[in-house]
């Protein structure tokens, strides 16, 4: 999957936050969503704009993410 093909961002939109394409829904609602135990059936029908498909390159652009960044997990503890 290409998660290219279904998330953008535009300044125009949520502030530029990255977005489902095509909606104003976020990718950070998806992945809180899908943190919190919805499964993908439970989102998209509290969302009916996306699909299984954008709830996929969701998750395919998250992890292309951790590719790029480290935070050291000293950083995360309080």
């Amino acid at each position: 999957m290409n998660w290219q093909d279904r998330i953008t961002s535009n300044p125009e939109i949520c502030h530029g936050r990255v977005c489902i394409k095509g909606t104003r829904i976020m990718v950070s609602v998806v992945l809180d969503n899908l943190s919190e135990g919805l499964t993908i059936d439970e989102i998209i029908e509290a969302y009916p704009p996306i699909t299984r498909d954008d709830i996929l390159a969701a998750i395919n652009y998250a992890a292309e993410l951790t590719k790029e960044r480290i935070i050291p997990f000293d950083k995360l503890v309080s």
